[in-house]
Formats: C-alpha cells, structure tokens, sequence
C-alpha cells in the first residue's frame, strides 16, 4: 500500500504541473479529465498523510512511555488508543479511496421514470416517484431541472425526464436505476383492493459536451406539435422535436418548452448522453446493457424495491433492507437505503481487490 502511496503522490505532482499548461487549459476534456483525477488524487494523499503522521506520533509515544510515570504515562496511553484507533478507520478509508474509481463519478445525470406495469396507477406512482427524487436532491442541495414531460389524465406522468446536477449525484442516484414496484389501494379502485403496480427508472452520466461528437449528418430531425394528457395539442406551432440517431436507432423527443430551438438543445444534451451510455457499454465488455441491467422490462418481478403503503414499508431486495418509515422514504428521506447501498458497493469491491 504504501508503494501506491508514494505513486499516487508523485501523479498528484506531476498532474497539478499540468493542469497549469497552456495547451491542458485549451483543451476542455483533457482540463475536466485532469480535474477530476486532482480531487481524487488530492482525497488519497490527504488521508495517506493523516495515517502516516499518526503511525509516526504512534512511534514517538511508544518509546517516550518507558521514561513516563504516573498520571503522564496514562495520559500517554490514552493517546496511543486514540491514535491507534484513528489508524484503523484511516486505514479503511484509504482503502476504500483506493479502488478502482467510477469513471462516471463528478457526472451529473439524467434521470428517466416511467409508468410500467398497472395501468393509470403505475403513471401515479411514476410522479410519487418523481417527487421523492425532487425532495431528496433538495436535501442534497443538488439542482433539479425538468427537460421532458408527458402528464396522464390523472395527473401521473407516463414519461417523464429530468437533469439532476450536484455533488455526488451519480454515486447516489446510479443506485436507483430499475423497476420500483408499489403495493397500495388505488385512486382508481372502488372496492378497496391493493393492487400491484410498478414504475421503471433510469439514470444515464450526463456526457460532456467535448466528450461525445455527433455529425449532423448522422441525425433526422423532426418537428411536430406538442401534445397533452389525452392527446390534445397544446400548441399551434411545431415546437415539439424528435431527433433520431441514425447510425445507432436512439431517438429523443422534447416538447416542454414552447421554443422550437430549446427543445433541439435539450434533446441533443440527452441524445449525447445515450450515446456516451453506449460508449461505456462497449467499452466494458463484462456489463450488461445499461439500459436492460437497470429497468429490464419494467415488470413487476422484476423489482429492485418494494413500497408497500399498507405495512409501511419499504424493502430493497438487492440487499435484503426493510424500513418501515415508507411515509419519510417518499418524502425523500432516502439516505439511509443509499448508504446501505454504497457501502455494500464498496464491500464488493474491497472482496474483489483482496
């Protein structure tokens, strides 16, 4: 550990020389890439540091105990527990800042949420999910920007697409991709019966704007009017795009905004992002589809968490976590399942490097 240590050290060095070069500060990939990898860098060495200090006052304390007495020498001793206390949590977190990071870390993303199975109730819980992801980036201090919509006649959303930007919002959102799959009695159901209902999310890493080029030749670019719940146009101009990828099939549709222009934009944001998506996927050979590992088919056995409103409770069952505090879960109070969830991540990935 301590030879990567002092690897680290130098590639900390050598990468805050280069952020100051010219030619790194014009080219905007290589500046982001470099930035990225000075804060993980900068995270590793300050840790090292901490760990090594205190294995040498460690050291110190040790040898000067022989010639302490009395209330001095337990004085010492209790410094040398804390101490060797703190090495052992530093030793973990260092660890842990030594695996291999996510390259998608510092990202922010698009999050996609989707009526599934169920009918009209599958697009209300798609919007009961929408809202909790809403309150929790709120907590989380990150930045919500809707950039597509289409509302049910009941006012669920059968689509709906947002930007979510901020610190860490990819370490925690990636966790949320999948089926979500509730338990409740509908507003639609007279009798008082719980039906089973499911919603699919996806959460794609923002590309770069320099990371992902796009020919204009490779796009066929549609215009339509907008639409609402039902059908209805809401426009009388052709605002509402449609761009296709022509070399890979990806298509995106925008119709929010009323200007023709800033729907493109915002269509192309999300047509680079699938794109870089697939980059990744290509790249590693050992994943599956990011889009058919995260959501499969969107149906209801397919469910990576369970909210049953009955019980009160939510489970996930990719790692066996039941909390029965349903009512502050979907009031985005999300973080104890996403700790759980990023600390078995880390857990796996610790097996696999030992």
């Amino acid at each position: 550990m301590l030879d990567r240590i002092e690897s680290l050290e130098n590639e900390l060095r050598d990468v805050e020389i280069r952020l100051g070069d010219p030619a790194v500060q014009s080219d905007p990939r290589q500046l982001a890439d470099l930035g990225r990898r000075f804060k993980q860098l900068e995270s590793v060495v300050a840790v090292a540091q901490r760990l090594r200090s205190a294995a040498d006052d460690i050291v110190e304390f040790r040898e000067m105990l022989s010639a302490t007495e009395g209330d001095d020498r337990d004085q010492m001793r209790a410094e040398i527990e804390r101490l060797e206390a703190q090495v052992v949590i530093d030793e973990e977190q260092l660890r842990v800042l030594l695996l291999p990071p996510d390259p998608n870390d510092g990202r922010n993303v698009i999050l996609e949420i989707r009526g599934a199975a169920g009918g009209e109730e599958a697009n209300l819980f798609a919007k009961d999910l929408f809202d909790m992801f809403e309150s929790f980036a709120k907590r989380h201090g990150w930045r919500m920007e809707v950039m597509s919509a289409s509302h049910s006649d009941l006012g669920g959303f059968s689509e709906v697409t947002a930007m979510l930007s901020g610190d860490a919002v990819w370490t925690r959102m990636k966790h949320e991709a999948g089926t979500h799959r509730v338990q409740r009695v509908p507003v639609t159901e007279s009798q008082g019966r719980v039906h089973t209902s499911s919603a699919t999310v996806l959460v794609i890493p923002e590309a770069n704007e320099v990371e992902v080029q796009v020919d204009d030749n490779d796009l066929r670019i549609d215009t339509y009017r907008a639409s609402g719940p039902g059908g209805q146009s809401v426009n009388t101009m052709d605002s509402a795009v449609r761009i296709t990828h022509l070399p890979t099939g990806v298509v995106v549709s925008m119709q929010d905004e009323k200007s023709q222009l800033k729907n493109k934009d915002k269509a192309l944001r999300v047509l680079k992002s699938r794109l870089l998506q697939l980059e990744q996927e290509k790249a590693d050979a050992e994943a599956a589809a990011l889009r058919g590992s995260q959501v499969g088919s969107g149906d209801r056995s397919e469910k990576i968490r369970t909210y049953n409103y009955k019980e009160n409770r939510v489970t996930d069952h990719r790692i066996g976590l039941t909390i029965h505090k349903l009512d502050r879960i979907v009031a985005g109070e999300l973080d104890e399942i996403s700790d759980a969830l990023i600390a078995e991540e880390r857990r796996r990935q610790l097996e696999d490097d030992e």
